[in-house]
């Protein structure tokens, strides 16, 4: 059983860390590597805005696939 809130939180202190957490390490790591470009990307302005969206979507993300898998094998 994994906690949707936890994952989230994960997500929010590094974006892709709640998917690994949720078993999902490819996805993790892509997450971390889009946010790395991203932190790059913030010397020429576009990163300002892609960071917190994709921040937000991993969070997001994380949050509901851990509400998804806990229902799918019966946890609650």
């Amino acid at each position: 059983m994994r906690n949707p809130i936890l994952a989230a939180i994960l997500s929010l202190i590094v974006a892709g860390l709640g998917q690994i957490y949720n078993g999902q390490i490819g996805k993790g790591v892509i997450f971390i590597l889009i946010q790395l470009i991203n932190g790059a990307l913030t010397a020429v302005l576009i990163g300002w805005l892609l960071l917190p969206i994709v921040g937000l979507w991993a969070m997001v993300d994380a949050y509901m696939t851990a509400k998804r898998n806990n229902e799918r094998y019966g946890f609650r």
